[in-house]
C-alpha cells in the first residue's frame, strides 16, 4: 500500500466517527491523490536509488536523555573527486555514519568503512570544506562527547582533532557547525554551537522536576533547567593547527544559550561573514564581524533574537536565502510545535523583520528541523521546504493533539513576499521523524534533490516535478581565496531579475548542501552577467553565460 493511500485511508476512519458520508469524502480524496500522484508531484528515491539503511538514534517508545531527541544531519559533498555528489548521514552510538558514494546512474553504496569514517557516539552535526587547501572535501562533525575534524587524502578520512590542537578529550555537547574564513586570510576556521553544559550521568530523570515534563507526560529533561552552553571558535594558524579565540573574538560575551542551528553569511553586504545561530528557549543569536578579528552580538538589536512579540522561542534550523530580492540575505527558522517558524526579512543589512504569518507560513504549527530555500520550481524566486517530527515519541500514545511523526512543508514563493502552500503533495504529507535536510545534484541533471534524514528509518530522497524554467548551477574554486571558495558570493543577472547567493558552510539543521549555488531562471533564455565576489574582495564578471549548464569558475580576481 502507498503511503499516500494509507493516509487516506486513516483520514476515512476518522471520517466514520462524524456525520457525513464518509464513502463520498473518500472517493474525493482519493481522486485528490490521484491527481496530485501524477508526474507533476514530488517522487522518493531513496530506495530505488540504494538509500535503505536507518538512521540508529534514540528510542522509538520513549527518550531517557534530551540527546536522544535532537536527531542528526546529513551533507551532500563529492568527498571522492570524481564529479559526482556522495551523501554523508551521522548516526547514534556505537554506529559508523552512512557514507553514500554515487555510482551513476541512480545507483549508490555504502563504504562508510571503506572510506575511514569512525564512530563518535550521539553524533550532531556536518559541515564541509577543503581545510588544508588540497583539493579534497573535509568534515567537522559535532557530537556529545567530542567534536571530530576529519581529513580526507584521496577520498579517505584520518582523523587529526588532537593533530591540529582541538580538544580531543572531554564532554561538550557540539550542535550546529560551519566552517568560515572570518578574516580573511585564505585559511578555513571552525565554529561549533554548543547546546547544553552538562553530562548524561547527571541528567535528571524524566518527570523528575517540572523541566522534566510535557503536557502531563514524563518526557526526557531540557533545556530549561540544564546549564546553557557557550559556543566556541577556532581560528586556523598559518602551521595549520588551530587556537581557540572564542573569547577575544567577542564569542563568550552574551553569556550561555541553548545553541542549536548555524549559518554564516555577509547579512550586511560588507564582504565580511557573519554569523548566526538559533538558540532553543534562550534568545538566538547574531554575531556581527567587525572585520577585525572581533565579533559583536546584536541579535535583539537586529530583530532576529526573538518573536514579533519579545519572547523566546526554542529554535531548531536556519536556512539564508534573499527570498523578496532586495539585494539582502534573509533568514528562515524552524521552531517548536505550537509556534510559527520564523521569517526574518532583512530590511538594510542592519535591521529585520518576521513576516511569517503575513507570508502565509501560519497555518501548521508543527515542530520543525532542518530547513531550506528550495527552488524547485526553477521560477527565479527561493521556495521554503521544511521538515518536522516531534522531539518526544510519547506523544504518539497521549492525548496531546500531536503526533511524533508529522508531515513535511513546502511553501512557494509568489514574489512580494508572499508563499503559496504546496505541502498537499502525497510524499511530502507522508509523515516522518525528521531532523537533518541537505540539498544537492544528485543524478547530474543540474537540479538539486532533498535528502532527509529520518530517525530509526532510512533517508527520504525528494526529487522535484519537473519544470519549464531554466536555471544556472554555479561551482566556484578558490585560489588565493580559500580553495572550497566558502564565503563567496555569486549575483546572477538574467531576464531583468538580479539574485544572490553564497558559496557556505553549514545551515538546515546539523546539514551541509553542496557547494555548487543554484539559481532558478525562470523563462530567461540566457544569463546576462553573472558576478563573483571572493572571500578576499576580489571581483570576476562573465557575460555570455548560457543557461541549464554548470558555469566552473576559478579564482583569477586580485
Amino acid at each position: 500500500m502507498s503511503a499516500s493511500l494509507a493516509n487516506v485511508i486513516g483520514y476515512y476512519r476518522k471520517l466514520r466517527t462524524v456525520s457525513i458520508n464518509p464513502l463520498g469524502v473518500l472517493i474525493i480524496c482519493l481522486g485528490l491523490v490521484a491527481l496530485q500522484a501524477g508526474p507533476q508531484g514530488f517522487s522518493d528515491l531513496a530506495s530505488s536509488w540504494g538509500f535503505t539503511r536507518s538512521v540508529r538514534y534514540g528510542s522509538t517508545e520513549s527518550t531517557r536523555y534530551l540527546v536522544e531527541t535532537t536527531g542528526t544531519g546529513a551533507a551532500i559533498f563529492d568527498f571522492n573527486g570524481d564529479g559526482r555528489n556522495d551523501v554523508l548521514i551521522l548516526n547514534g552510538p556505537g554506529e559508523i555514519p552512512l557514507l553514500y558514494q554515487n555510482e551513476g546512474e541512480g545507483s549508490f553504496r555504502e563504504i562508510a568503512k571503506e572510506a575511514g569514517l569512525p564512530a563518535i557516539g550521539w553524533a550532531q552535526s556536518v559541515c564541509t570544506g577543503d581545510i588544508d587547501n588540497d583539493g579534497d572535501e573535509d568534515l567537522f562533525l559535532t557530537a556529545y562527547g567530542v567534536n571530530r575534524l576529519l581529513r580526507n587524502t584521496s577520498g579517505r578520512f584520518s582523523d587529526i582533532t588532537a593533530n591540529v590542537g582541538l580538544p580531543a578529550g572531554g564532554t561538550r555537547w557540539g550542535a550546529g557547525c560551519a566552517m568560515l574564513d572570518f578574516d580573511h586570510d585564505g585559511r578555513l576556521d571552525l565554529f561549533a554551537a554548543n547546546y547544553v553544559d552538562i553530562t548524561l550521568e547527571k541528567s535528571p530523570a524524566p518527570g523528575s522536576m517540572p523541566e522534566c515534563k510535557w503536557k502531563g507526560l514524563d518526557v526526557a529533561c531540557g533545556p530549561r533547567g540544564l546549564p546553557a552552553a557557550r559556543n566556541v571558535l577556532y581560528r586556523q594558524t598559518p602551521d595549520g593547527r588551530f587556537e581557540d579565540v572564542s573569547a577575544r573574538a567577542g564569542i563568550l560575551k552574551p553569556g550561555g544559550r541553548y545553541g542549536l542551528g548555524v549559518a554564516v553569511a555577509d547579512f550586511d553586504n560588507d564582504g565580511w561573514p557573519d554569523i548566526y545561530v538559533a538558540c532553543d528557549q534562550t534568545p538566538s543569536l547574531l554575531y556581527h564581524n567587525l572585520k577585525n578579528g572581533t565579533f559583536q552580538e546584536r541579535a535583539a538589536e537586529a530583530g532576529v533574537a526573538y518573536d514579533n512579540d519579545g519572547r523566546v522561542q526554542a529554535g531548531m534550523g536556519v536556512a539564508v536565502a534573499d527570498f523578496d530580492g532586495n539585494g539582502f540575505l534573509d533568514i528562515a527558522k524552524t521552531n517548536f510545535s505550537g509556534d510559527l517558524p520564523s521569517l526574518y526579512v532583512n530590511e538594510d543589512g542592519s535591521f529585520f523583520h518576521d513576516s511569517a504569518e503575513l507570508a502565509g507560513l501560519g497555518k501548521y504549527k508543527l515542530l520543525g528541523w532542518g530547513v531550506a530555500f528550495f527552488d524547485y520550481d526553477a521560477d527565479s524566486w527561493p521556495d521554503l521546504l521544511i521538515v518536522n517530527g516531534h522531539v518526544y515519541p510519547e506523544v504518539d500514545r497521549a492525548k496531546a493533539g500531536e503526533t511524533h511523526r508529522q508531515p513535511s512543508l513546502l511553501f512557494r514563493n509568489g514574489g512580494k513576499g508572499k508563499f503559496i502552500d504546496q505541502s498537499a503533495d502525497p510524499v511530502l504529507a507522508i509523515l516522518r521523524a525528521s531532523r537533518g535536510l541537505a540539498l544537492g545534484d544528485l543524478d547530474g541533471d543540474g537540479r538539486p534533490e532533498a535528502v532527509i534524514v529520518n530517525l530509526n528509518a532510512p533517508p527520504t530522497v525528494l526529487r522535484a516535478p519537473a519544470t519549464a524554467g531554466n536555471w544556472l548551477r554555479v561551482e566556484l574554486r578558490g585560489t588565493k581565496s580559500n580553495r572550497s571558495a566558502i564565503g563567496a558570493r555569486v549575483t546572477v543577472e538574467a531576464a531583468g531579475r538580479r539574485q544572490i547567493a553564497e558559496r557556505s558552510s553549514g545551515g538546515s539543521y546539523y546539514s551541509q548542501h553542496e557547494g555548487a549555488l543554484y539559481f532558478g531562471l525562470g523563462t530567461a533564455r540566457k544569463v546576462d552577467r553573472v558576478i563573483v565576489r571572493w572571500p578576499n574582495g576580489g571581483i570576476q564578471t562573465l557575460t555570455g553565460v548560457a543557461v541549464n549548464e554548470t558555469l566552473r569558475v576559478e579564482e583569477t580576481a586580485r
